[in-house]
């Protein structure tokens, strides 16, 4: 497990939240979002950027569509208050783990109200 690329990708993660909290102006982007983890490579030249978003399929596209858009913008800000010589590069990908864990719980959940029917 290598520290530094962990130490930099929260340092990364902090940084990113206030930056859809505050800074961008794409209305893509909006407070709905949020970032659920960061994985830099061991060299520090990419940044996988995990997010997440609560609505239908569109909008989490339309989330994930103005995250790369800002991308440029989000990296010369990280740029600016992280002391690195060289920023990682931003790639941005969807985390479905809160849905696909949402599902799994109804699904047991549906399991269970049946077995309960089955007793009675």
């Amino acid at each position: 497990m290598k520290v530094r690329p962990n130490r930099v990708g929260e340092e990364i993660k902090k940084e990113l939240v206030l930056l859809i909290r505050n800074g961008i102006k794409d209305p893509r982007v909006d407070s709905l979002i949020s970032i659920t983890d960061v994985e830099v490579t061991g060299d520090l030249s990419y940044a996988t950027v995990y997010i997440s978003r609560y609505g239908s399929d569109k909008q989490r596209q339309d989330a994930l569509d103005g995250m790369k858009a800002a991308s440029k913008y989000m990296r010369s800000e990280l740029s600016r208050r992280l002391k690195l010589r060289v920023v990682p590069e931003l790639i941005f990908k969807l985390d479905d783990s809160l849905q696909y864990g949402a599902k799994i719980e109804s699904i047991l959940h549906q399991i269970k109200q049946e077995q309960e029917t089955e007793q009675e």
